[in-house]
């Protein structure tokens, strides 16, 4: 069963929605261009900054703070989990893997399988590019599923399961496929039609680290990969 209660909005943090919140989680819905978490070049302009302003309401005194469980790319959008306790934590993380992830990409051009699973071994080279490799010593064990949502003459929207969660995974797989993430600079092609990563993360399934409840959290498809499917579609019509 979904859960969706909102949070209180009186200090809600810019670039995050509060999609959940109570005692032991708080889940939000992250915007693109927004880091998950601080780097040492810039330690407050993330979701993990911002929200620990948010529980503390205003007071600098509180000792509310949030966990981080998880990350998304500075520009992917959507579902981030964060706990209030370290209990709450430690049990997220080890069970992370058992939980199930699902995002929405647009990618570039068509795919001859319109369903399928993406499995390699991704390591990192000194430049920080994540690749697949089939030397098992040197890579991570990673497993991607898809499934084609909608084409344009240009473009495919896919739904996307993420059995395992390495760095820049989704963005590796389809690249090395032919059919990098739309906007993506990294791995794909610069594109001036394309103002962002199309990439978003639309459903969690986890369980509570309270009560051991399933729950289930979900955003929609944002607008704009709607907009971008269907203005090449109407293009190509004219």
């Amino acid at each position: 069963m979904a859960e969706n209660r909102m949070g209180a909005k009186k200090h809600q943090p810019r670039g995050l929605e509060i999609v959940y919140e109570d005692r032991e989680i708080i889940v939000v819905d992250k915007i693109s261009g927004l880091l998950s978490m601080g780097t040492d070049r810039d330690k407050q302009h993330c979701a993990h900054f911002l929200l620990n302003a948010y529980v503390k309401k205003g007071n600098p005194k509180s000792r509310e703070r949030v966990f981080i469980v998880h990350r998304l790319d500075r520009d992917t959008s959507g579902l981030l989990v964060f706990a209030k306790s370290e209990k709450a934590k430690f049990f997220l993380q080890e069970n992370w893997a058992d939980f199930r992830k699902k995002y929405v990409a647009v990618l570039v051009g068509k795919l001859n399988s319109k369903e399928g699973i993406i499995e390699s071994y991704l390591a990192e080279n000194k430049m920080f590019k994540v690749y697949s490799t089939k030397n098992k010593a040197m890579g991570k064990f990673a497993k991607t599923g898809y499934r084609v949502l909608n084409e344009s003459e240009k473009y495919s929207l896919v739904e996307i399961d993420l059995f395992t969660g390495r760095k820049n995974q989704i963005r590796v797989h389809f690249a090395e496929t032919g059919h990098p993430v739309a906007g993506d600079k990294v791995y794909g092609l610069a594109d001036k039609a394309v103002k962002r990563l199309m990439l978003h993360s639309c459903s969690l399934t986890i369980k509570h680290p309270a009560t051991q409840k399933e729950m289930i959290f979900e955003t929609g498809i944002p607008a704009c990969f709607n907009a971008l499917m269907s203005a090449k579609d109407s293009k190509n019509r004219n």
